[in-house]
């Protein structure tokens, strides 16, 4: 056939209809979907589907629109004959799906609390008041010495003092261990012992059979539980302003206002509806513009809990299946869900203040996309992306999805295991120029199954995860352990981790911990090339299985190293390593990272790698100048000795503004004077102390002319450090 001319293909063109649409608007009951007679959405989404051979615009109108049930799509709302149905804001609006209600009738109380009647059916497990979210009044972490946690509940009522609460059954205990979280509500107190609902403390426990590979010790009954993190809604701990309290007896909610909130006039919602809009089976299907806002998440207030298992995903019901690789694990709610899809097209939308995730692709979902989109202040995490199960039948099989150019910060909210961007079992996946910022755990995470033997070969291939900017991940504040900005898992052949900006990952941990990437477990055949990782609680890239094969580390820039990748095939080379000034070839590439590209931070020039370091006494091989090689990953060690010192000679007096010390990886060095001073007997010194173990790193400023930086214990110990920066001061 010959090709068309452009003048047929103007007359195509001048030919086909034009794009029939229909007016939706907030609280609207018009049957026509006119501009003059607008309809609901679920009235639009039934005319929609009495049109074929043209594409269908569903325009809604500026406003909220409060969702009682979601808005379901299915196959009957396809495009069709090569048409496409775009569901989309109209020309200058900002419509939003909200699932919130309303709380008013506020009361104020003499002691400065709030308290507002809750209708029936609604369980407030988030409340937000004038946009912001309020917290769940919480109280101290309780160690595992008090609170010593078994298979059938806890001890610790007495000391923790909630014996002697009005109403510990609406209370929950919230605990983490390593990479998993656990809410688990209190069902009774005996004496000093709680029990907890079921089967959500059962499944937070071991000996199910069900959770994790056999070799996995992150139950809350195991040797590495160490403490509640907080026990959290209970009257007894409301004493901080913006936490609240839902008393589920009286039907009640109990606000502390922050200051300048009058709550005889402010707006206050909660989460009731779970999903906003759920399609299913639908093909050619655009979803525009459009906001989504105040979604729940009802399992975590239900006796299911939220036992969690990685990444948000949790365990659920009272039995089921032997597993090992996680094939049965639950995944969050979602505002927007969609199953089965193919080529659905989610752009522009925004997702915020909501109780569980932003948005799940599953059931089979192929050819479908989130673009241009920004997710703020979830409670869990922003997209999830197929399912857990290694071998689907092919109909199930998740192929050629695509998140890219979105927005993502401070998810995790509540649930600190969830991770920005979830992809189980994928092939042909991209993950391409997403922003991830402020996140408790991980940014990005491919692939499923602990090299478990039902998970060992699988349908994961062909992943690109490229061009992302991931910023303050693995927040240490929220003790969310073992995880990287860029998390792997399974061999997935011809993947590729490349280009992506990574800065301050597991920065300032407390323990030897935290990653850039991560290729964990089974992880195979994974290149990683041309990436920036800077400031990284442990190493820029780990690869510590030797069932992990055939990966590949080549033209990375990072400012310290890390040991060589460990399976069978695998190598490092090429890497620009233990930088302490990025060049512009590296900059160049952060910068075109992310949803809207920005300037990377730049290193700090480091004085001390330049100069010659000692210490009172050397334990083994750990020499002093392994504080000054660049590399966190190796470390100096003194012998256990009074006064004990690690030191740097400059070899001139220089402008000091900046010292950073990095612990090793034991955590070993505490409560030191760092002295800044001219002259070797450092009798002219400036010092700074340092009460507690250093961190990775610790930052000390000053602003101080020195030749010499000692790091001296005021006590008895050893002095052991994997790095010592002395930057100069900023001019």
């Amino acid at each position: 056939m010959a090709p068309q001319s452009t003048a047929q293909a103007a007359q195509a063109a001048q030919a086909a209809p034009s794009p029939k649409i229909l007016h939706v608007a907030p609280n609207a009951s018009g049957e026509s979907c006119t501009t003059a007679r607008p309809c609901s959405p679920q009235a639009a989404r039934d005319a929609a589907r009495t049109i074929s051979g043209r594409d269908v615009r569903v325009e809604l109108a500026d406003g909220t629109y409060e969702m009682s049930e979601p808005l379901k799509l299915d196959a009957a709302d396809s495009g069709r004959d090569g048409h496409t149905v775009t569901w989309t804001a109209a020309r200058g609006a900002r419509p939003v799906l909200s699932g919130g209600r309303a709380l008013t009738g506020w009361e104020k109380a003499a002691d400065g609390t709030w308290t507002a009647d809750v209708p029936e059916g609604v369980t407030p497990r988030q409340l937000f008041v004038n946009g912001d979210r309020a917290r769940r009044a919480r109280g101290a972490a309780c160690a595992a010495s008090t609170c010593d946690a078994t298979k059938t509940g806890m001890t610790g009522a007495t000391a923790t003092g909630i014996a002697t609460w009005q109403r510990p059954t609406d209370a929950e205990a919230v605990i983490k261990v390593r990479w998993r979280d656990y809410h688990c509500r209190i069902t009774g107190v005996e004496g000093d012992n709680l029990t907890f609902a079921q089967p959500c403390w059962t499944n937070s426990a071991s000996g199910t059979n069900r959770t994790g590979p056999a070799w996995d010790s992150t139950t809350v009954d195991s040797a590495r539980y160490s403490q509640v993190a907080f026990f959290e809604n209970a009257r007894e701990l409301l004493d901080k302003p913006g936490e609240f309290v839902w008393d589920s007896e009286d039907r009640t909610v109990t606000y502390l206002p922050r200051k300048g909130e009058d709550m005889g006039h402010a707006r206050v919602l909660t989460p009731v509806t779970e999903r906003l809009m759920v399609v299913d089976g639908a093909h050619d299907l655009r979803v525009q513009g459009i906001g989504f806002a105040y979604a729940a998440y009802g399992q975590p207030s239900t006796d299911e809990g939220y036992a969690g298992t990685q990444a948000g995903l949790t365990l659920t019901g009272a039995s089921g299946p032997v597993d090992h690789a996680g094939r049965h694990y639950t995944k969050p709610s979602a505002a927007l869900t969609v199953r089965g899809g193919r080529h659905v097209a989610v752009t522009g939308a925004e997702f915020t203040h909501l109780g569980g995730a932003g948005v799940v692709l599953e059931g089979g979902t192929k050819d479908t996309s989130v673009t241009r989109s920004r997710f703020t202040d979830l409670s869990s995490g922003a997209v999830y992306v197929g399912d857990t199960e290694p071998k689907p039948e092919a109909e199930l099989a998740g192929e050629r999805n695509t998140v890219a150019y979105n927005t993502i910060r401070r998810t995790g909210v509540e649930y600190t295991d969830a991770v920005g961007i979830w992809a189980g079992y994928e092939a042909e996946l991209t993950v391409d120029h997403n922003t991830l910022d402020d996140l408790p755990y991980s940014g990005i995470s491919v692939g499923w199954g602990w090299n478990q033997p039902e998970a060992q070969k699988s349908v994961l291939r062909d992943n690109r995860v490229t061009n992302n900017r991931i910023t303050n991940v693995m927040r240490v504040e929220h003790a969310q352990h073992d995880g990287g900005a860029i998390y792997t898992q399974g061999a997935q052949p011809g993947t590729v981790v490349s280009g992506n900006y990574i800065n301050r990952s597991a920065y300032g941990n407390t323990e030897r911990d935290g990653n850039g990437i991560y290729l964990d477990e089974q992880s195979s055949h994974i290149r990683v090339e041309g990436n920036v990782i800077t400031r990284i609680g442990y190493k820029w890239v780990s690869n510590w299985a030797d069932y992990g094969i055939q990966n590949h580390a080549t033209g990375n820039w990072t400012d310290t190293d890390a040991p060589a990748l460990t399976g069978t095939g695998s190598t490092m080379e090429g890497n620009h390593t233990e930088l302490d000034r990025l060049p512009a070839e590296a900059l160049a590439v952060a910068a075109r990272a992310g949803a809207h590209g920005a300037p990377a931070e730049q290193l700090r020039p480091d004085l001390a790698r330049e100069g010659t370091a000692s210490q009172s006494s050397t334990d083994g091989a750990a020499d002093a100048s392994y504080a000054t090689d660049g590399d966190t990953s190796t470390d100096t060690r003194t012998l256990s000795e009074p006064g004990a010192w690690w030191q740097v000679d400059l070899g001139a007096a220089r402008r000091v503004g900046q010292v950073e010390v990095w612990n090793n990886t034991s955590m070993t060095t505490a409560d030191f004077d760092v002295q800044l001073a001219r002259t070797a007997d450092f009798a002219d010194a400036t010092t700074l102390h340092v009460t507690g173990r250093s961190l990775r790193p610790t930052l000390l400023d000053t602003d101080a002319e020195a030749r010499y930086i000692r790091i001296k214990l005021t006590g008895t110990g050893s002095v052991a450090l994997a790095h010592v920066l002395v930057h100069p001061a900023r001019t």
